[in-house]
Formats: structure tokens, sequence, C-alpha cells
């Protein structure tokens, strides 16, 4: 009799446990969703800015061809993304041609002096910090989900219900390094 029931009561601590992961896992799964679309929110945000940060440096630059046009590929290839990676790979290259851009605009001390285009640099600058708290959130969400997917015991009820590693959105050893800006 005695034995029963003490088989019943770790029968029912380890349902409870299973349950109690199982739950943590979705709330984390739900978390990087969350996460993913403060992400989402900042670079359509970003994508919004850039045409007319292209718009306004072009009216000063017109002869700068080739830094638009690579602004505007990099853009349209980060829209496009379907995956984390995918999404950071094509970050990282836009960051890189929105660099040009300034470095273009650096030359044209009129265009630095417009007031439409201080405004766009500011904001454009604003959205970057946003994506950086934003990036910074999503990826501590996917380090929670990814040690409760790949420690003992929870990995044995994630690995039951499908729960898998996800990918950092991380950005390249390039980007790390501050930008240099001279006047």
């Amino acid at each position: 009799m005695i034995w029963g029931i003490v088989v019943a009561v770790i029968a029912v601590a380890v349902i409870g446990y299973a349950i109690a992961v199982y739950n943590g896992l979705v709330t984390l799964r739900q978390r990087k969703e969350e996460a993913w679309s403060d992400i989402d929110v900042q670079l359509k945000r970003r994508y919004d800015l850039i045409p007319n940060l292209v718009e306004t440096v072009k009216g000063y630059a017109k002869h700068e061809k080739e830094a638009f046009e690579n602004v505007t590929k990099a853009r349209a290839a980060a829209m496009g993304a379907q995956t984390v990676e995918e999404q950071a790979e094509a970050e990282n290259m836009l960051s890189g041609t929105l660099k040009s851009l300034f470095a273009v605009a650096e030359a044209y001390p009129e265009l630095k002096a417009n007031t439409n285009f201080l405004e766009l640099q500011r904001e454009l600058s604003d959205t970057e910090n946003k994506i950086q708290a934003a990036r910074r959130f999503y990826n501590s969400t996917i380090m929670a989900l990814n040690t409760k997917v790949e420690t003992f015991p929870s990995n044995l009820v994630a690995k039951r219900f499908g729960f898998e590693k996800s990918e950092y959105f991380e950005i390249e050893e390039a980007e790390r390094e501050p930008v240099a800006v001279s006047f």
C-alpha cells in the first residue's frame, strides 16, 4: 500500500515537472517570437527611412550612382530575407552600404548642413540604437531557450515535444568595430 502511494507521488511529481518544463519552453518560444517581432518593427522603420535618405543625398551627389544602387540592392535583400541567418547577413551588408553612403555625404558640406539630411541621419541613428536593443533582447531570449533545450533533464521534454535550438541574430566581426568619422 505504501509503495503504491510512493509510486503515485513520484509519477505525479514527474508529470508535474514535465508540464512545468513544457510550459516554460512554450513561454520562451513565445518570447522569441515577440523579440523577433520587435526587431522586425525596427527594421521596417529603417527600411522606410533609407529611400528618403538616398533621395536627399542624390540631390547633392548626383554622380555617386554606384553608392545609391548598392544601398538600394542591400535594402531589397534585407527586406527579402527569410531566416534569421539570412536576415543577419543582409543587415550586415546593408550596414556596410549605409556607411559608404554616409562617406559620400562627407564630401558635400552643403549636404551635411541640410536639415532634412540631418533629421534623417538622426532618425536612422535612433533606429539603429533600437535595433541593437531589440537584438540584445532577442539573443538573450534565444540563450535562455537554447539552454533549456540543451540541459538535462529539460532536454528530454524539449526533444519529446520538438523544441529545437534557435539561431542568434549576430553581426559580423567588422561591424563590431567603431566607425571612424573625421571632419
